[in-house]
């Protein structure tokens, strides 16, 4: 069978509208309550029945297109001791001409929560137990997505002396940023570790489950970092409009304190749907609060991280050829 686009419109469609049905009808101790709010839970099934069907025509995609695949592969095989040259880079440029070098990765985080926790411990200490570590959890998802986000998005724009001379897979330049800032995330556990120490935190078995939360947002951030890269290209201008969007994020993500029972009930809805809210709650969640979260919270953070990879590595492949023109 011959996959054209058509076909592929057609069976992405066909197949959000089963899964849809199939979400819709599942038994609410896997999905939770519905409740009076039926409006604010359809959009949920929705937005996951459309990442299941995305998903699947990937792997369609991946099926009937598998040449193209290999090629990417062998590709990224070949051009990989070059990635690590500019993961290696991006990590050197970072602290160059610095006093502290890498030990800002552990500093930064460790500062930030001081001043958070002094600022808002008046507000909220006494509504939170361990409020700084609550307050590192969050902040510590939140820098790694808006750090590596940002990084990625003129990592093409600044590579144009590279693009220009040599081939490159350009996607090479975004992975790169992100993987970066993952190692940035790693170094900042250590500031993690050490508030639970010095804060007299509980140490749960559920803690061997932080590597999930963390492949999520990583997978989640690649996407987003793939899509604004290629999109930055076109629209340099989205820089700047980037800034006011993850300054707008930090208040719509709970850093601070304002759990689900503290949103009123015709807006938890619509914080759920906020990415980040997910990444952090589940964070948290086997962090510091010794629960395993359930089937349907971890097929949302998949939905999410799943939907932003397929997106943007598509709009990305998709645009590639075109950089040189806009450089």
């Amino acid at each position: 069978m011959v996959l054209t686009k058509k076909r592929m419109v057609f069976i992405t469609f066909f197949l959000a509208v089963a899964f849809f049905v199939l979400l819709l009808n599942l038994p609410e101790r896997i999905v939770g309550q519905r409740g009076d709010d039926l409006w604010l839970f359809v959009p949920q099934i929705l937005f996951l029945a459309v990442t299941a069907a995305i998903v699947f025509a990937l792997l369609l995609v991946v099926i009937f297109k598998n040449s193209y695949v290999k090629s990417q592969l062998t590709t990224l095989n070949k051009y990989k001791y070059y990635l690590g040259l500019l993961v290696k880079s991006d990590f050197r440029k970072k602290y160059r001409k610095s006093i502290l070098g890498v030990l800002w990765s552990f500093l930064n985080p460790l500062l930030t929560m001081i001043v958070l926790v002094f600022v808002f411990s008046m507000l909220f200490a006494q509504s939170v137990e361990n409020f700084p570590v609550y307050v590192l959890s969050g902040k510590l998802m939140l820098t790694f997505f808006t750090e590596s986000t940002t990084l990625a998005m003129n990592s093409v724009i600044a590579s144009e002396g590279v693009i220009k001379k040599v081939y490159v897979p350009k996607y090479i330049f975004p992975v790169s940023r992100v993987i970066s800032s993952l190692i940035n995330l790693l170094i900042s556990f250590i500031a993690f570790i050490l508030v639970f120490i010095v804060t007299g935190a509980d140490f749960y078995w559920t803690m061997l489950l932080i590597p999930l939360p963390i492949i999520y947002i990583f997978v989640f951030s690649l996407g987003v970092a793939m899509l604004l890269s290629s999109m930055a290209v076109f629209f340099r201008d989205l820089t700047y409009l980037y800034g006011v969007f993850t300054f707008l994020l930090f208040f719509l993500t709970p850093i601070m304190y304002y759990p689900p029972d503290t949103i009123p009930a015709q807006f938890l809805g619509i914080y759920g749907l906020n990415p980040m809210f997910q990444f952090v709650q589940y964070f948290r969640s086997v962090a510091m609060w010794n629960t395993v979260p359930d089937l349907w919270t971890n097929l949302v953070c998949i939905g999410l991280a799943l939907s932003s990879l397929c997106i943007g590595t598509y709009v990305f492949m998709k645009q590639q050829d075109k950089y040189i023109l806009s450089l």
